[in-house]
């Protein structure tokens, strides 16, 4: 708002000049440029429509996080059981050791594991 005006005059200005403001409940906003992540957190977050145009105000805590940074530590650790490599095993015929390692590859996902080893 603006400094020393009445809160509801303004909102009436904006009614009349066809302004609409409306309060988006975010947890946190995410700018992502060519070379970094910019995260908003705890953000106050208000979508302005004006004649037509929507835009966002976006105001809270800055952080900023290179991409090669994002990379290394959003890598997803999958755990890996005794029950998947010996399903993999059974379905494909190969060493416990290659099921665990096309496992991981995959990310756990067993049906792709068996299907790609199963195309080798």
């Amino acid at each position: 708002m603006i400094p020393g005006m009445n809160s509801r005059k303004v909102n009436q200005m904006m009614k009349r000049m066809g302004i609409q403001q409306q309060e988006i409940d975010a947890e946190e906003v995410i700018i992502i440029t060519s070379d970094e992540k910019i995260i908003i957190e705890n953000p106050s977050v208000s979508k302005v429509n004006m004649m037509g145009q929507q835009t966002y105000q976006v105001v809270g805590e800055e952080k900023r996080v290179p991409l090669n940074v994002i990379e290394e530590t959003e890598e997803e650790v999958v755990e890996i059981s005794d029950d998947d490599v010996e399903m993999v095993v059974s379905q494909t015929n190969v060493s416990k050791e290659k099921a665990k390692e096309t496992l991981e590859l995959n990310k756990g996902d067993i049906a792709k594991t068996i299907m790609d080893l199963k195309e080798d």
